[in-house]
């Protein structure tokens, strides 16, 4: 088959001979250059006017300017639409020329980058963009590859180069590649290199970063090629002087540009109600100019025929009265859609833009999500790594997130892992047990840690307790030693020598607290070539002939070590427990429970762990094995599965040694924030790979459990019927309890914890249950366990679901019955069967696809790259940020725009219906009651900057009160600040302001004469004294509608009137308009001033006694903290703020399963250390640390408290007097008032009145009781 099929041009395989550019040239590949921006001069123009009016509000208006065009319909001018609708095209232009004026800059930078190509045998310095498929080209240290390359040789022994992947997939940490031992031997020799005529067949491009198939011919030979020899464009050569390397992909066909499509459009819940609005105006509108045309026609014909001579008809309309009447309707129809077409606003949309643009400069700018690390560079300074708006899109809908998807590794822990216990032939290790009761004491920082320093490898920043094991080594226990033997044996770890001191560069941090932990232990890695490995066992150096690794991979969950040492050949292996425990030996049944029992409680504590296996192999079996697994390795086809069946053979039978377990400790400020969520009503569910008992015991610790809980339901079932039977049971127990709560707490409902987990997604059961499984969100790559809750304080279920279980109920069959069981369960699910905004929060490659997938991704920058923080929406460092940026920066960014957009529709209702009511009086023939040069500008200049103002900056309650009561957020989370019966409302409150402030001008000018006696009720006058109550009636409301009052918010709102009476002017007096002099006449009379007052009062005055009597009788609870801030900003040097502690839950005792298991997330370098080749030269030709005689500690005779029970406080909970913390119980102003003393007796007198009027306020609004978390460290008292 050639590389092209016969009957399309869809590229099936690629063949490329290396210096050979005729024979490639036939194919047609691309070029390097590459191309990311749209536009160029020529075309800017007509492309971006056509993707404009692709938005259906843009051609909405363009087919009225067109209407607009004809005279015989329009009353209008087309300057009132065009200059709109020139200004939001023109807007958009420049922003998206802006857009893409970058992009070309960029593409410029990166086409003119340099690169050494070999052409005829001589190195020439080309510019990327002449770089071609089959070219051979010499990358130098730190130099960017120009495209994807198959290396040939490098500087380095044996053909291995180490490159930089962070502009790939984030990753800082540089990775090993190796090129054939055949082509290494081509070295840097010009004449060699350029004689190289090898013909490479390899897949056709693609996006899969991180495999590649093909095959080189090469002087009769066939090698197979793999990933491990492929360079891609956009990485960084490091630590290597130079490489050579063919050109395979170029240009758009590089995996980079590959993987750089359209990120997926995500759109806001406002958004979407929004075109539902818009279309519901739309036929309202409609209907508006049906009114007027059907009126039209019964006016025409009963009235205006009889005034022809006064108003003729034109010469297109039939004579007869029926006839003619009827075009004229038909044309009024059109004619009334052009005037009223201003109640579609076309302004919204980009005013909604602006608002959340700057919206997101204000979370860029936040300090207070600020998070300071030491600057690598220069250690006396720190950096400061902000939150950041990634896109400028999902503001608001920050304010409506209802559940939170999160990894737990790296994102609620450190992910930096330290060596905590150990379990070893049935003897655990780790703790320090009470000399009285036997008990075991918890271990603090202050506690004398183990002395190591007689080691010259050991880390002082390691530390260990457990004195037993110390001693067991010292007395030469051998099952210590095979222990620690191991993790210094069976890893993946590069060692390398910084400043003279030996370090470790591992795939995972788990991996390298083995390895450290081994090597402080007296059992030290120090280097490693592709055939052996050396490590000093109690001084004493031990080399090992490194016959095989069977690395780690996410289907097996383990890996392997095959040794030689004293002609005895020797496995070691390491991985979770599940897969350790089905491939020992039989005779070891006491071992095997007791180190059972010690898994059970590590993994009670939170602890990932792994087992430890042996097992000896004969020569014999092992060279039979060894040549079968070198023809798996080589095979064409199938490569994986037939190595996969070769570990599995080799990998039974094993002796089981111990088990480790490390402990990955919570971030800072994570139960605080997880708290506060949960009472802002906010679900959280946390994703881990780790097993039940540590998922559990994580969620318990991080407050994302509670004590409270009613039961523990375990659906355990291994057929459909079994598990459909379990989940239609519990549901039937939830219903009873939650009907049992309800007779006492009405509002109250039932919350549902979930813990599952989940087969790999190659299992055969994970296949059968979604054949069509992509790695999704819903699927982890280490095997996904569950764990959620709902985030209510109140007692509720946990819901614990095996593997198998799993299986059957995410079946189609079952989703729903499983979705009613456990609340909420399954990303997609959520996403399907609730309209429920989902947030999905992550640091790693395997967070990408939950984060693409929900609502809003937001990635932390944490130890596993930045792959999470490249397809994020917003961008943090730490997850107790997650916090402000959801109940400060989302309430306020959901609260602005649904003030805005309340206000906004109601402004236009306001402004456009009065047009409505003068049809009544000019027989319905599409006259406008304003000046056209006021109606194309109302919303572009008279209006528009205060609302902007409102959208970016107001808010009802500051930073410090939105954290402190978390129950702030809820509104957005039922949507209830805008939906549509408050946009109803709003075009209410604008039909009713229209009414008025059209008729009472009406009534006070019908038969006004000015003080010289002349008659003032002319049209143009009217128009003018409507036009100037309407600026100033939207000017105060908006004044009545801003709660923070910024510089911005006065000089937007005070100078919209200064702007309306300049513009005027300008307009009629230099520029000849036809309204010229009316406004000085309208402002010289003293009526205009009285109608002006008499309208406002009537608009104004029902408005404020509206909000005074809901914030007086019925205040929300927005309104108690906002009145509280500001008594407390008035009495702030009288008060002091005491509070109490709001103290968490701990769980005493559970049930024991299997335990967690920690490995590394992806492979290690097994298939490049075993490629047959030294890599480095030894690093350890170092001179060890010497010994220090006394590790510093701590004094040993520090004292711990005993005085008060274990516990963990995770802030504190002040309440609002009258007000309980849980907001369901009744008020006792008396008691609360006493345990709070927030505010003196004024204040509680003021806010919550008497304590019966607190009961009744109480009843008639459930969620008005003020709830403050003040987040602080967790404080730990020990026993």
């Amino acid at each position: 088959m050639g590389p092209l099929a016969s009957d399309s041009n869809i590229e099936t395989e690629r063949r490329i001979r290396a210096n050979n550019p005729s024979f490639n040239a036939q194919f047609r590949y691309a070029k390097n250059f590459i191309k990311t921006s749209k536009y160029t001069v020529i075309n800017f123009v007509p492309y971006n006017l056509f993707e404009q009016f692709q938005r259906l509000a843009n051609f909405y208006f363009l087919v009225l300017l067109v209407l607009q065009l004809i005279p015989v319909i329009s009353s209008l001018t087309p300057i009132t639409t065009a200059v709109p609708l020139i200004g939001v095209l023109m807007v958009t232009a420049i922003k998206d020329a802006y857009d893409d004026y970058q992009r070309h800059r960029s593409d410029s930078q990166v086409n003119k980058r340099k690169s050494k190509v070999l052409r005829d045998g001589e190195l020439r310095e080309e510019i990327w963009s002449k770089v071609v498929v089959g070219d051979v080209i010499r990358m130098e240290n730190d130099q960017f590859v120009a495209a994807d390359i198959l290396l040939l040789s490098s500087s380095e022994p044996n053909g291995l180069c180490y490159i930089e992947t962070s502009e790939l997939d984030g990753e800082s940490n540089l990775k090993c590649k190796q090129c054939l031992p055949e082509t290494a031997e081509l070295g840097q020799d010009a004449a060699m290199i350029g004689a190289f005529d090898g013909e490479i067949v390899c897949e056709a491009p693609n996006n899969q970063l991180n495999k590649f198939e093909g095959t080189l011919f090469w002087e009769g030979e066939k090698y197979p090629l793999d990933n491990d020899k492929l360079l891609l464009r956009g990485c960084i050569l490091r630590n290597t002087s130079w490489c050579y390397g063919v050109v395979v992909f170029a240009g758009r066909d590089t995996k980079l540009m590959q993987n750089s499509g359209k990120t997926k459009f995500k759109r806001t819940s406002i958004d979407r109600l929004l075109n539902f609005i818009i279309l519901g105006i739309v036929f309202f509108l409609l209907s508006m100019c049906l009114f007027c045309t059907v009126a039209c026609g019964i006016w025409e014909t009963m009235i205006g025929q009889n005034f022809r001579v006064y108003l003729p008809w034109d010469s297109l309309v039939p004579t007869d009265s029926v006839g003619g009447s009827t075009v004229i309707a038909l044309l009024v129809f059109f004619s009334y859609a052009i005037v009223l077409n201003t109640v579609v606003p076309i302004s919204l949309y980009v005013s909604v833009e602006v608002i959340r643009f700057g919206q997101s400069f204000l979370i860029n700018w936040d300090d207070r999500m600020a998070y300071e690390t030491p600057d690598p560079r220069d250690p006396n300074k720190t950096k400061r790594t902000f939150a950041k708006a990634r896109t400028t899109t999902l503001n608001e809908e920050l304010g409506q997130v209802e559940y939170i998807f999160s990894d737990k590794t790296g994102t609620l822990t450190r992910n930096i892992m330290a060596f905590n216990k150990c379990s070893i032939n049935g003897q655990t290790y780790g703790e320090i047990l009470d000399p009285r009761t036997g008990e075991p004491v918890e271990i603090t920082e202050g506690m004398r840690s183990v002395d190591l320093s007689q080691n010259p490898y050991y880390e002082p920043s390691f530390k260990f307790y457990d004195s037993a094991l110390t001693d067991a080594l010292k007395s030469r226990d051998k099952n210590c030693q095979e222990f620690f033997r191991l993790l210094a044996l069976c890893h993946t770890v590069m060692p390398e020598v910084k400043n003279g001191k030996l370090e470790y560069q591992a795939q995972s941090p788990d991996e390298g607290a083995l390895v450290s932990a081994a090597r402080n232990f007296g059992f030290v890695f120090l280097s490693r070539t592709p055939n052996s490995i050396t490590i000093s066992a109690n001084g004493n150096e031990e080399t090992y002939e490194l016959l095989c690794i069977l690395d780690f991979n996410n289907v097996r969950k383990r890996m392997s070590v095959i040794l030689r040492r004293d002609g005895k050949i020797r496995l070691y292996c390491k991985g979770a427990d599940s897969i350790i425990y089905e491939r020992l030996r039989k005779g070891q049944d006491a071992l095997n429970f007791h180190t059972q029992e010690h898994l059970n409680k590590f993994a009670g504590e939170g602890l990932r762990t792994l087992c430890l296996a042996v097992k000896d192999l004969e020569e014999p079996y092992f060279q039979d094995w060894k040549r079968r697994h070198h023809e798996a390795a080589t095979a064409m086809t199938n490569r994986d599965e037939k190595l996969h069946e070769i570990y599995e053979e080799v990998e039974k039978n094993l002796t089981l040694i111990g088990a480790t377990a490390i402990e990955d400790k919570l971030q800072d400020g994570v139960p605080q924030t997880i708290a506060s969520l949960a009472l802002a009503d906010i679900k959280l569910w946390v994703l881990t790979g780790d097993k039940q008992e540590t998922a559990i015991n994580i969620g318990y610790s991080c407050q994302l459990l509670t004590d409270d809980l009613v039961d523990v339901l375990i659906v355990d079932g291994q057929a459909a019927s079994e598990v459909e039977s379990q989940l239609r049971n519990y549901l039937e127990d939830i219903r009873a309890v939650s009907s049992a709560a309800s007779v006492s707490h009405a509002d109250n409902h039932t919350s549902v914890s979930v813990v599952s987990f989940r087969y790999p997604p190659n299992s055969l059961n994970a296949k059968r249950a979604n054949p069509n499984d992509d790695g999704s969100a819903a699927g982890n790559t280490m095997g996904l366990d569950t764990l959620s809750e709902d985030g209510e304080t109140t007692s509720g279920f946990a819901l614990v679901i095996n593997g198998h279980s799993l299986v059957w109920a995410l079946n189609p069959k079952f989703e729903k019955l499983f979705l009613d069981v456990a609340t909420r369960y399954n990303l997609d699910l959520v996403k399907r069967h609730m309209k429920a905004v989902t947030l999905a929060i992550g640091d790693g490659a395997n967070d990408v696809s939950m984060i693409k997938t929900a609502h809003i991704g937001v990635g932390i920058s944490g130890q596993e790259g930045m792959q999470a923080v490249l397809s994020s929406d917003y961008s943090m460092a730490q997850f107790r940020y997650l916090e402000r940026l959801l109940l400060v920066h989302g309430r306020w960014s959901y609260y602005r725009m649904c003030k805005f957009l309340r206000y906004f529709f109601y402004k236009n209702f306001a402004f456009t219906l009065c047009h409505f009511w003068f049809a009544f009086f000019v027989g319905f023939s599409a006259q406008t009651v304003f000046d056209p040069m006021f109606i194309a500008v109302y919303n572009l200049f008279y209006t528009s900057m205060p609302v902007l103002a409102l959208g970016i900056f107001d808010q009802d309650v500051d930073a410090r009160n939105s954290m402190a009561y978390p129950k702030l957020y809820t509104p957005g989370v039922h949507n209830t600040l805008f939906n549509k019966p408050q946009f109803l409302r709003s075009a209410f409150h604008g039909f009713v302001a229209s009414g008025v402030l059209f008729f009472i001008p009406y009534g006070a000018y019908y038969t006004a004469v000015d003080q010289h006696g002349r008659g003032m009720a002319d049209h143009q006058l009217f128009g003018t004294v409507v036009a100037s109550i309407l600026v100033l009636v939207v000017t105060v409301q908006i004044c009545l509608d801003t709660s923070y009052w910024t510089v911005f918010n006065h000089v937007t709102i005070w100078g919209s009137p200064v702007m309306y009476l300049i513009a005027q002017f300008f307009y009629n007096y230099a520029l000849g308009g036809d309204y010229v002099g009316t406004l000085v006449k309208t402002l010289e009379e003293p009526l205009f001033y009285f109608t002006c007052m008499l309208t406002l009062v009537v608009l104004m005055v029902p408005v404020v006694a509206w909000r005074f009597y809901w914030v007086d009788v019925h205040p929300t609870l927005a309104d108690k903290v906002r009145y509280k801030q500001r008594l407390e900003a008035k009495l702030a040097s009288k008060r002091s703020h005491r509070t109490m502690r709001r103290t968490p839950s701990a769980r005493r005792s559970r049930r024991s399963v299997r335990s967690g298991y920690a490995f590394a997330h992806q492979e290690g370098y097994g298939r490049l250390i075993t490629s047959g080749k030294i890599m480095r030269p030894n690093p350890l030709q170092v001179q060890p640390r010497p010994a220090r005689n006394q590790l510093q500690t701590g004094p040993s005779n520090q004292k711990t408290s005993s005085s008060a029970p274990n516990q963990t406080t995770t802030g504190h909970m002040t309440n609002l007097p009258g007000y309980a913390s849980d907001d369901l119980s009744v008020p006792n102003a008396t008691a609360a008032a006493a345990a709070a003393g927030l505010v003196s007796n004024s204040i509680n007198q003021v806010v919550n009145g008497s304590s019966s009027g607190g009961r009744k306020r109480k009843k008639q609004e459930p969620s008005i009781g003020l709830t403050t978390v003040h987040p602080q460290p967790p404080s730990t008292v020990d026993v």
